[in-house]
């Protein structure tokens, strides 16, 4: 599931950032902000009609994303493993 789609006030945990390019600058100050697999994470609120930005919880901090950079954000309903990198290869 999408970030984009995770209800809201429902806690998640964070699979995987999508990168766009094999150098995707967004992607990487994503995992910068603490997006990496294995961390909690929670929309907090939505901005009127579905518009930008979602308030997003990460660990205890929150953060204002525009729906196209949580939307490359999957994440699941159970705890993910801190056992892969950021390209989610075992290590």
């Amino acid at each position: 599931m999408r970030l984009t789609d995770l209800p809201k006030g429902v806690p998640a945990f964070v699979e995987r950032v999508d990168d766009a390019s094999a150098r995707d600058p967004i992607a990487q100050r994503l995992r910068d902000l603490g997006f990496v697999p294995g961390e909690p994470v929670r929309l907090v609120a939505r901005a009127p009609w579905s518009a930008d930005p979602l308030l997003v919880q990460i660990g205890s901090t929150r953060f204002a994303l525009r729906r196209a950079e949580a939307g490359r954000v999957s994440v699941s309903l159970e705890a993910v493993g801190h056992d892969t990198d950021v390209v989610g290869a075992a290590v």
